[in-house]
């Protein structure tokens, strides 16, 4: 357990400038009701999660449209914290709400960034796209007003049965699924235990600049517990400044703080606190369960499967 924290600590200390890809701006946001049955025994209370699929024109960012909203909460409440604390000391407490997880493809260039957390800590892993070998078929149908085609695939012990727009000639989806000739804007496995269920799209407006708390401010410049926080939705790109780690190390770090979550975060809390802001180590983190159910303690059906 000491090294796997000594391996947050390193980590956390690693941060190096990412070699950007070049940013996108989103026009279109599709909503998904996300839905996964973690553990088969339990079908009546699975994860349940709004998210949304940021679209521009040669990339585009799956996030959770539940954590977005938290995210902003969040940000008020830390600016009303600051306000009535002239000492520094903060004692509020940010309640995850949605998956952390964010995904950035780049089809044209073949590239998946996927950015996950472990408590305050952000890290960006990069990897090559997903390939699927689709099967379109004939049958269409209409989603929000968008025609679309039918295609199956299988992909990470599943058969998919998916939606695609040909008339949004972006070769993406929802999380990791993608290679169609048009947006992916409805999919479900055939045992209807992991479906990102079509809820609306929508244009997207300019962004008006942020003025609240860090809104003037580089993401850098923010303490830890903020960044992040001030990303434009209209840009799609990885964060510029990031933690370099590969997924096994990921793995690492985040079994490390299952094992002991208060240990975990004594080391990044001592980490963090360099006396320049308010001390971290009075907000407290709490991972909320999200709009309905939660992963447990039981995981029979992860939402990647081996192949048999």
């Amino acid at each position: 357990m000491k090294k796997q924290l000594q391996l947050a600590v390193g980590l956390l200390a690693a941060f190096i400038g990412a070699e950007a890809q070049k940013p996108d701006t989103a026009w279109l946001m599709v909503h998904y009701k996300f839905t996964h049955v973690g553990d088969t025994t339990n079908p009546a209370n699975p994860w349940l999660e709004n998210t949304v699929l940021f679209v521009g024109k040669n990339a585009s960012a799956y996030k959770s449209y539940d954590g977005l909203v938290a995210d902003q909460k969040f940000k008020k409440a830390y600016a009303e914290a600051v306000a009535s604390s002239p000492d520094g000391h903060l004692n509020i407490n940010r309640i995850g709400a949605g998956s952390r997880t964010q995904y950035f493809q780049y089809p044209a260039e073949q590239k998946l960034f996927t950015k996950d957390a472990v408590m305050v800590n952000e890290y960006l892993i990069e990897g090559p796209m997903p390939v699927i070998d689709w099967k379109i078929s004939s049958d269409t149908a209409t989603f929000g007003g968008l025609h679309c085609q039918q295609a199956t695939g299988h992909f990470k012990g599943r058969d998919y049965i998916v939606w695609f727009c040909p008339d949004l000639p972006v070769h993406t989806g929802p999380w990791k699924l993608n290679g169609l000739p048009g947006v992916i804007v409805d999919a479900h496995d055939t045992k209807n235990t992991v479906i990102f269920k079509f809820d609306g799209v929508e244009k997207m407006a300019p962004s008006p600049k942020d003025q609240s708390v860090g809104g003037n401010k580089e993401d850098k410049d923010l303490p830890p517990i903020l960044r992040g926080l001030n990303d434009d939705p209209n840009m799609i790109a990885p964060p510029a400044r990031y933690t370099k780690i590969t997924q096994k190390e990921f793995d690492k770090l985040r079994a490390a703080m299952e094992k002991d979550p208060e240990a975990f975060a004594q080391a990044i809390n001592a980490s963090v606190n360099r006396g320049d802001g308010p001390q971290q180590d009075h907000v407290m983190i709490k991972r909320g369960p999200g709009p309905k159910g939660t992963p447990g303690a039981v995981m029979n059906n992860p939402i990647e499967l081996p192949e048999k």
